[in-house]
């Protein structure tokens, strides 16, 4: 197999249309690196290494990146990808360039059952809810936990919704079990298709308990680095999980994760953390690969969030996300490649 010759590391940074609100701050600026590696053939493989949020920390990220790049030269393409704990984006790159080689969309070399297509939800304030929804989205997920509950969920209950539409509510946190147990009772009428990360304190007793008292699905997003995998594993606490594969090791430990949490129980719901139209691209594949008859919606729609990008986001329409033709990633590059 040929082998590679070349890794490019170069920093990004993308303007946001509006602030982007996290439990922990704020973000107007998405940094992180576009990696690029090359084989002794001129194949290409492209990937995104995203800076950590809120703060765009990058304290030794970099240096990491490149002495990982450097120790790819002269390595075939198998024994690059059997290194241990390689970086999603630099991941991301070398898959892309046997996906192109093989002449496979991404997704099919994840998964020969992939699909063409994947549900995805919007992202919405609470006042621009009803537009995503007039859009034809099915699902839209809101961001709550911002101000006073009672606030929030007299905003909800105003809300004009169109017949079928659901809501993927995320509370990053924001709540004590009182201030939770009130939201979801004030919510029990509502179409809510599932609450992520409602608990300030991540336990998983505390967890299970609200989870017991409510139908709607109860998530755990941040809170699985805190939980830890094997406890959450052992005995689930809620019905569902959300991953990023940017933050949980790439996509093949993805892959690996999700099996085994729906061997348990668990819905899987694979989302970005707000990465280029690259990133969002590799997300998507995965998704593709996880979830061949579209069952559930994943959080992909967050390119629509920037100004610009690196190249050109796969079209969305009534919430659903369409793959164009192409092998590897199957990106329209606004980059020179």
């Amino acid at each position: 197999m040929s082998r590679i010759v070349g890794f490019g590391l170069e920093p990004y940074a993308l303007p946001l249309k509006t602030p982007w609100r996290t439990a922990a701050g704020t973000v107007c600026l998405r940094h992180g690196w576009l990696v690029r590696v090359e084989d002794e053939d001129s194949g290409v493989g492209w990937g995104d290494q995203p800076a950590f949020l809120p703060d765009q920390a990058t304290d030794g990220l970099e240096e990491g990146l490149r002495q990982q790049g450097g120790a790819l030269q002269g390595q075939s393409l198998d024994e690059a990808l059997a290194v241990q704990d390689i970086a999603f984006g630099i991941e991301t790159a070398l898959l892309d360039l046997l996906a192109r080689k093989r002449g496979l969309p991404l997704r099919r070399l994840l998964s020969s059952q992939a699909a063409d297509r994947v549900k995805v939800n919007a992202v919405a304030s609470l006042d621009g809810i009803v537009a995503m929804a007039e859009q034809g989205f099915g699902i839209v997920k809101v961001k709550v936990g911002l101000a006073p509950w009672p606030d929030e969920a007299a905003a909800l209950r105003r809300l004009d919704l169109p017949e079928g539409v659901t809501l993927r509510l995320d509370a990053n946190r924001a709540w004590s079990r009182a201030e939770a147990e009130g939201f979801l009772a004030a919510m029990a009428d509502l179409p809510i298709e599932s609450l992520e990360e409602p608990l300030c304190e991540a336990e998983i007793d505390g967890l299970a308990s609200l989870q017991s008292t409510t139908p709607i699905a109860l998530a755990i997003d941040e809170s699985l680095d805190q939980i830890g995998l094997d406890s959450l594993l052992a005995a689930p606490p809620v019905r569902r999980l959300v991953l990023k594969p940017a933050l949980l090791g790439g996509l093949r430990r993805t892959l690996s994760v999700a099996a085994a949490a729906r061997a348990v129980g668990y819905e899987i719901v694979v989302t970005t953390y707000l990465e280029s139209a690259i990133g969002v691209a590799a997300v998507a594949h995965l998704a593709a690969a996880l979830d061949p008859e579209a069952r559930i919606a994943h959080g992909l729609a967050t390119s629509a969030l920037f100004v610009s990008d690196l190249a050109e986001p796969f079209p969305i329409a009534l919430g659903v996300l369409t793959f164009p033709p192409g092998s590897g990633l199957g990106l329209s590059f606004k980059i020179r490649s």
